[in-house]
């Protein structure tokens, strides 16, 4: 009897489309800014018509999406699926187990509020709740933001191993107002602060106009694996401030309490 490599049979049932499919999303996940049909064509020589039927059927089911320019990025439906991943009965979701959390904090401070996560070379926004106050800043699930400014940002970084915080202070650091730290030295000072602290602010680094704490959110192994962060608007009173910072600190206390395990993301 003749032996069947397993990773021949595996070969032999699968789905070209399907491959084809994973290509395009493998490319579009390579590029936060997104790529053009023309891009992809280039990149995955491909057929044109190929390309825009795989695109096309991808957008009706919210796994991509096009901007105005025309370039297409990953969609939202990506990160609900990816909200349902688990490798085991023991991991819990994080994003799931936070949103009651964000929910209510939203509902109390009337502010919207966040969940970050360190994602390769950005701060991704995992989970999100609306915030019903005037005024209130609008945030949403997939947003990116950068990793050396921001409130969130700069926490994740604080609670890094020093050799993969080496890593992130190697790159280039842009400056987006007056308040972004651009300097390597005087941003690794800072982390060291918001670490003794255990929150941080948001002065204005990324927009003049806009202002944020955040606490860190720990798993049971006391590793922390988010940020919960609540952006409002610059000119906010003092009193109120401090109500959204011992806020935002004791929801990310009782999340940090709600984890039962090993997280997943």
């Amino acid at each position: 009897m003749v032996a069947i490599n397993q990773g021949d049979a595996a070969l032999k049932h699968r789905i070209p489309v399907i491959d084809r499919m994973m290509d395009v999303l493998a490319q579009l996940e390579r590029r936060d800014t997104g790529l053009t049909i023309r891009d992809l064509v280039s990149q995955l020589h491909l057929p044109r018509t190929t390309i825009y039927r795989i695109l096309n059927t991808l957008q009706m089911h919210d796994m991509v999406h096009r901007d105005e320019s025309g370039a297409y990025q990953l969609g939202r439906r990506l990160l609900g699926l990816a909200s349902h991943v688990s490798a085991g009965a023991s991991q819990v979701d994080l994003a799931a187990i936070a949103q009651p959390y964000l929910d209510r904090l939203a509902h109390d401070l009337g502010e919207g509020v966040k969940l970050s996560v360190i994602d390769k070379n950005s701060i991704l926004v995992l989970a999100a709740a609306q915030g019903r106050r005037e005024y209130a800043l609008t945030v949403a699930p997939g947003q990116r933001m950068e990793v050396h400014a921001g409130a969130a940002s700069r926490l994740l970084l604080s609670y890094l191993p020093a050799p993969e915080l080496a890593e992130w202070l190697e790159k280039p650091l842009v400056a987006f107002t007056a308040k972004t730290i651009t300097d390597p030295k005087r941003l690794k000072t800072e982390l060291s602060r918001i670490r003794r602290l255990g929150w941080s602010q948001d002065k204005g680094e990324t927009a003049q106009s806009i202002q944020a704490f955040a606490a860190p959110i720990f798993d049971t192994r006391e590793e922390m694996v988010g940020a919960l962060s609540v952006p409002f608007l610059a000119g906010t009173e003092s009193s109120r401030m401090e109500d959204i910072r011992l806020a935002t600190i004791a929801a990310a206390k009782a999340l940090t309490e709600a984890i039962p395990g090993p997280v997943t993301r």
